[in-house]
């Protein structure tokens, strides 16, 4: 008999396990973009890729890590010490920058396969044709280096040639391979604690509880799925530009819900994009996922059983779900971002007073590298934070990651010791978010000081279209993005999307959106 108490005993194991893995590949990291903002997440799957638990990291790899777990089922034999590696984006990938390795966890004789586990982690570059491998690409060549799945590790042993071999067609190779060498470290640790936790349990009796607790999981997302009235709800939002073309970019949403499910149709979006804008269908499931988790509150199962009530239809073709080889680079940053608001808009309008205003809809983010003949040698990237929506209980958090990026800053003692840069401001921006009954979170001013020419790249939104507010409530203010040129006293306005390069003494300042605010004012006598 398999009680309650088994389920939740289980659930929390396999999420402790995974939690300690985003230990061990933090800690052991050589990029600030690992050991500092986070920028991974790590999951654990049963033999059949049905994932089982994913630590609380970065949201947009919740609907993607289950997608390369079944090509890596699919496609490979894995036997103990095995590791797999990839960042194609069509194969259950995000990005190039976005590396997973995949490994199997075996009985004790090493014959029966029990479970995969997998770590991603975003690298600071992947050998693009802009250092950061975050740039305004027109083609997936231009994003770097395509890792199709291949063996990293066999039978226990690293293949050094080739991993040497990829990592020599990337910029800063020692930083790369000691982020994989992280990666790996932490899969080996997520093998060590589920055998500890086998040991304990018995195996038979743990992997006889693992059909409940994903039973318990589709539970719990039809009881939340089952408290949206029936009904067909839409909603439209668009991306700012393409960063080629000025032209708004329309993202449409068609939300069904009927009984205990919930059909989400993106039909009507615009076409795939000439730009980077691209999300891979592996991207639009995430953030349609996450709209639902937060749904469901603290304490869910997020689990293969959680996601099984809630079906997602995208035209091939479109923005949302586009061909190969389609540049993708924002989408899983930037486009996700609008998904996430299009969805909410759509369930606005079935709960209004469960869902909050538009949150500052972008990542802000920002790629930096040493130009082109200079003596050093370092790829930087970040993204900044924004003003979090006003909702029905009140205002919005000020200066936080929203939505799909769960990661944390940059201190700033920590980038100037590292890199030639200086922060000259880095504070709240007052009054940016939406007035209203409740407001929303204002936005950030950043402000970095160039000490050496370097490349800068932008993948920023909401520069054109302001977040949304609700029930009334004012739109929060739109970002900015200045370059101030030394020896100038007049700022450069610069697009959201863009490549430019900076001297020593130049200056630039990003100013996120604020968030949408929520509710009429209350008039004042």
């Amino acid at each position: 008999m398999v009680t309650p108490i088994d389920i939740q005993v289980v659930n929390r194991h396999l999420g402790a396990i995974s939690e300690e893995m985003g230990i061990v590949l933090q800690r052991s990291a050589f990029s600030s973009n690992i050991k500092e903002r986070r920028d991974f997440s790590c999951s654990i799957f049963d033999d059949k890729a049905r994932l089982l638990a994913q630590a609380a990291h970065i949201p947009v790899h919740l609907g993607a890590m289950p997608d390369v777990i079944r090509m890596v089922r699919d496609k490979f034999d894995l036997a103990p010490g095995d590791i797999i590696i990839t960042n194609d984006p069509f194969k259950g990938g995000t990005h190039l920058p976005d590396i997973t390795l995949v490994s199997g966890v075996f009985d004790e004789k090493g014959k029966e396969l029990l479970f995969f586990i997998a770590a991603r982690a975003h690298h600071a570059d992947v050998g693009a044709k802009i250092p950061g491998s975050m740039g305004l690409s027109r083609s997936l060549d231009e994003e770097g280096v395509l890792i199709a799945p291949s063996y990293l590790s066999v039978r226990g042993e690293i293949l050094e040639d080739y991993l040497h071999e990829l990592i020599d067609r990337m910029r800063n190779p020692r930083e790369r391979a000691g982020d994989i060498r992280a990666q790996i470290a932490c899969l080996y640790r997520g093998e060590q604690r589920i055998r500890e936790t086998l040991r304990r349990f018995g195996q038979n009796r743990f992997m006889d509880i693992l059909p409940h607790l994903l039973d318990y999981g589709r539970r719990f997302m039809h009881s939340a799925i089952s408290e949206i009235p029936d009904g067909l709800y839409e909603f439209e939002d668009f991306m700012d530009d393409d960063g080629i073309n000025d032209t708004p970019v329309p993202i449409r949403v068609s939300l069904k819900v009927e009984g205990q499910e919930a059909v989400v149709d993106f039909s009507g979006t615009a076409p795939q994009a000439e730009s980077c804008i691209n999300a891979t269908m592996s991207v639009t499931r995430s953030a349609v996922y996450y709209c639902f988790f937060c749904l469901v509150g603290e304490g869910y199962p997020v689990n293969a059983g959680s996601l099984e009530p809630v079906r997602i239809k995208a035209p091939e073709g479109c923005l949302l779900n586009p061909l190969p080889p389609a540049p993708v680079a924002a989408g899983n940053v930037e486009t996700s971002q609008r998904i996430v608001d299009a969805v909410f808009g759509a369930l606005s309008k079935a709960i209004p007073e469960r869902i909050p205003a538009a949150g500052c809809g972008t990542m802000n983010n920002i790629a930096i590298g040493s130009a082109p003949g200079s003596s050093t040698s370092f790829t930087y990237y970040e993204t900044i934070g924004g003003g979090m929506g006003a909702s029905a209980r009140g205002d919005g958090m000020s200066g936080v990651q929203v939505h799909m990026t769960n990661t944390l800053n940059t201190p700033v003692e920590a980038l100037e010791q590292t890199y030639p840069m200086m922060i000259e401001t880095y504070g709240l921006r007052d009054g940016s978010g939406g007035k209203g009954l409740y407001r929303g979170g204002d936005g950030i001013v950043r402000r970095y000081r160039f000490l050496e020419p370097c490349t800068v790249s932008l993948l920023t939104e909401r520069r054109r279209f302001a977040p949304y507010g609700l029930q009334g409530g004012e739109d929060g203010k739109r970002g900015r993005n200045l370059l101030f040129k030394k020896g100038s006293s007049r700022p450069v306005e610069l697009p959201g999307k863009c490549v430019f390069e900076v001297d020593a003494g130049d200056g630039l300042e990003i100013r996120t959106p604020g968030g949408g605010g929520y509710g009429v004012s209350a008039i004042e006598p």
